[in-house]
């Protein structure tokens, strides 16, 4: 049909597209910035709310990994250190926006690059989803700090409502099942219960439809949306304060946890083995896929050769650490069950610490501020790259005339977000995030494989070492931890790669074939 389905644009042609006229951004992102890009994506709803999924698990869809959560960090952080070694490589190399659909375009051709652009939607736009919902969770918590409760209908989302009235449902059921059970464990699941049936009797009804809306996720997200559109630098100083605060309260609620752990909530480390850890490291994932977010900035970072490598690894090396730390401390303070009551896990685990509470949940309603900042910062950058190569209609490759920000991808995002997080489920959000985010991870792994293939001679100026172990290596790992997902997160995987392929055909349908020769 003479689509050129597997086409790739060289090296050269994605640095000058980079470069021309109307369509270039600007480089004012220093190392840095660069690091602090990656601690703001990195650090937030993965450890300020999937910590207490991943310890615990879900009864019925997945084991909990217990107090041993701190061996899923440290399996996802060896696991994402090949990745991002692969990433700063090929970030070096073809410093433009895009992150791996730019790579994919460039090494395996445009129909993978396009089914990469649609896997990272997942990434950022739903993965925000979920990001805005625990935001909201843990901005309910702060509120009733202050003594104020907003009508409870208005503070979750639909989905979530539900997903977690069934969750504590089945943990009810469980607990009264299980011989020795106290009258005050019953009495506390029991309570969980009739805290999500209250949210549901009490919500006013449409056409018999109860009506469940999530107004905090729905206002951040505009208001980040806002600040987007106003300019990068303004966005990168805000972020920059944002991760200041947030590695100051997790500091806290080290300093304080630390002193008061209790040894014996450790007894029980691995209470499901392996099997633990590992579907505990699939959830958990969602705290580490931010480094991504860092390449998506290339085309904005001055001397990208030298700080984009700085930047990936160094926001991965030190959110690994604080992570495992975080996750040992976390599991001492209460006993691992208890985390998983609640979306707020880390206040949950100071419960016996009011005024440390209060704090470590206005940082984390930061914390997830600023990671909301730089995925929605993220999202519209690969729209923009992708626009740029005709996969998209050119209207998102337009810059704001003062700004010079992809203002239209960038407010499209935004509102797609704020809809969605208004009503759906964030496990749900975090599961199809992580699906679509590894498959990227591994596609770019496979990309460096290719290019050092076919190019050998282009000019690398950061190298991944041992590339014929690491890579595959990274493949294979990337894989594995896939594998840790329920079946029904890859139900979902293959329902969005379906309709991503069938944007893909209405869209070559309806444009002039593409005259460049396939390479």
């Amino acid at each position: 049909m003479g689509w050129n389905l597997f086409r790739t644009k060289s090296v050269g042609e994605l640095s000058e597209a980079a470069e021309r006229g109307e369509h270039r951004l600007q480089r004012v992102l220093g190392p840095k910035e660069l690091i602090f890009l990656g601690i703001g994506a990195i650090i937030g709803a993965g450890i300020f709310s999937t910590l207490g999924t991943a310890a615990y698990g879900v009864p019925g869809v997945r084991e909990g990994a217990g107090p041993a959560v701190v061996f899923s960090f440290a399996l996802l952080g060896f696991v994402c250190m090949l990745a991002g070694m692969c990433y700063a490589e090929l970030t070096a190399m073809i410093p433009v926006s895009g992150s791996a659909y730019t790579y994919a375009f460039a090494t395996l051709g445009e129909f993978v690059a396009w089914i990469i652009g649609w896997d990272l939607v997942l990434e950022y736009a739903i993965g925000n989803v979920g990001v805005a919902i625990a935001w909201s969770n843990y901005f309910d918590s702060l509120l009733r700090g202050f003594d104020i409760e907003p009508p409870r209908w208005l503070m979750f989302s639909y989905g979530d409502v539900f997903q977690q009235l069934a969750s504590r449902q089945a943990s009810l059921a469980e607990v009264t099942a299980a011989v020795g059970a106290t009258p005050e464990a019953i009495q506390a699941a029991t309570s969980r219960v009739a805290e999500m049936q209250a949210i549901v009797d009490g919500a006013p009804k449409l056409w018999g439809f109860d009506v469940i809306v999530n107004v905090p996720a729905v206002v951040i997200t505009l208001a980040i949306t806002w600040l987007l559109v106003r300019g990068v630098r303004e966005s990168a100083k805000a972020n920059n304060v944002m991760v200041w605060i947030k590695l100051g309260v997790l500091a806290l609620f080290l300093g304080v946890g630390a002193w008061n752990v209790n040894p014996d909530n450790w007894k029980d480390f691995a209470p499901n083995g392996w099997a633990g850890i590992h579907q505990g490291a699939a959830i958990v994932f969602f705290a580490f896929i931010g480094f991504d977010a860092v390449s998506t900035a290339a085309e904005e970072a001055k001397n990208p050769q030298r700080t984009m490598p700085i930047g990936i690894l160094g926001s991965l090396a030190i959110c690994t650490v604080l992570y495992m730390v975080v996750g040992l401390v976390a599991t001492g303070l209460v006993p691992y069950q208890e985390l998983g009551s609640g979306a707020d896990p880390l206040a949950i685990a100071l419960k016996n610490f009011p005024a440390a509470q209060f704090i470590v949940s206005l940082g984390a309603v930061i914390s997830m501020a600023a990671v909301l900042l730089v995925f929605q910062y993220g999202q519209p950058r690969i729209f923009y790259a992708m626009s740029r190569d005709g996969l998209l209609p050119k209207v998102f490759s337009k810059l704001h005339p003062k700004y010079k920000t992809p203002h239209v991808t960038t407010i499209v995002t935004g509102f797609l977000v704020a809809i969605a997080a208004a009503v759906w489920d964030d496990d749900a959000a975090y599961d199809l995030t992580n699906i679509g985010t590894l498959s990227a991870f591994a596609i770019v792994s496979l990309g460096v494989l290719v290019l050092r293939v076919k190019h050998p001679e282009i000019h690398r100026p950061f190298k991944v070492p041992f590339i014929w172990v690491v890579a595959p290596l990274s493949i294979g790992a990337c894989i594995y931890v896939m594998l840790g997902l329920p079946i029904h997160a890859w139900e979902r995987f293959g329902i969005w790669l379906l309709i991503g392929l069938a944007i893909y055909v209405v869209r070559k349908l309806t444009m002039k074939p593409d005259p460049t020769p396939a390479r």
